[in-house]
């Protein structure tokens, strides 16, 4: 079976994660929800061609982002058009977050848990856990509450519980033969008990289930206890993308995701 390619992960990554307002320019296509996540508040390009009109394009970016009141951001992945990165550059950009994305057959991580429960949104409890990890802001959890209802494909928030108590959550959303999984968080209690493994196995079963053949997620590239995880599951690296951030804008703590 023959992986999914770039740019098929990246149209699946623009639908697993939607966002409310998005458009085009030339290659480029651009995003804007509550100034959370990096993938939902980013431009990114959908074609590694030259691009004789990429400084103006940048300019228009930029100043559509200023028009919403937002900073500039700029997802650089493979299908960067060439000279992209120095641009940035010399206009003041600084690169942040590098994250890999890591990539399976679903067949091989999916398995069945009793103590899922799977749910079409997320509500308070699944809210709660997911709390309890880092770099969870307010304009994040406002995309995580109002991301289902933007969906056009199916998506699960997974619980999974513990003497009845909620353990660990994941979300995963299923995109034609691909599926991606985000989210995943564990309460502190619940640490180092093997339920991280549990519940994204759990979420690439109700992917299986919904018939995809590729199972992803996307992890900071600095982030050695997730990667671990994941490899050890048997995901493993496809490409990476990081981002360009304006140097004024770039705050020491903060995450794009």
């Amino acid at each position: 079976m023959t992986p999914p390619d770039v740019a098929a992960l990246e149209r699946a990554t623009l639908t697993c994660v939607p966002a409310p307002r998005t458009g085009f320019d030339g290659p480029f296509v651009v995003r804007a929800f509550a100034g959370g996540t990096g993938r939902a508040n980013a431009a990114s390009s959908l074609d590694p061609a030259s691009d004789a009109e990429l400084e103006a394009r940048i300019a228009r970016i930029e100043a559509r982002y200023a028009a919403l009141g937002m900073p500039p951001r700029f997802r650089s992945t493979p299908l960067d058009p060439p000279g992209l990165a120095a641009l940035l550059a010399a206009r003041g950009y600084v690169e942040r977050d590098e994250t890999a994305i890591l990539l399976a057959p679903v067949a091989t991580v999916a398995e069945p848990d009793p103590a899922a429960q799977t749910l079409p949104a997320p509500d308070a409890e699944w809210m709660a856990v997911t709390a309890t990890a880092e770099h969870q802001t307010a304009a994040r959890r406002r995309e995580k509450e109002g991301t289902p209802p933007l969906l056009t494909v199916p998506g699960a928030w997974i619980t999974l519980q513990e003497d009845g108590a909620s353990a660990a959550v994941a979300s995963v959303v299923a995109a034609g033969p691909l599926a991606a999984y985000f989210d995943l968080a564990v309460r502190p209690e619940h640490r180092r008990r093997g339920f991280a493994g549990r519940v994204v196995r759990a979420a690439a079963d109700w992917a299986a289930r919904q018939g995809v053949a590729w199972f992803f997620c996307q992890v900071a590239a600095s982030n050695a206890p997730s990667l671990a995880l994941n490899h050890g599951l048997g995901l493993v690296e496809a490409y990476r993308y990081r981002y360009f951030v304006r140097a004024a804008d770039a705050l020491p703590a903060l995450r794009f995701g």
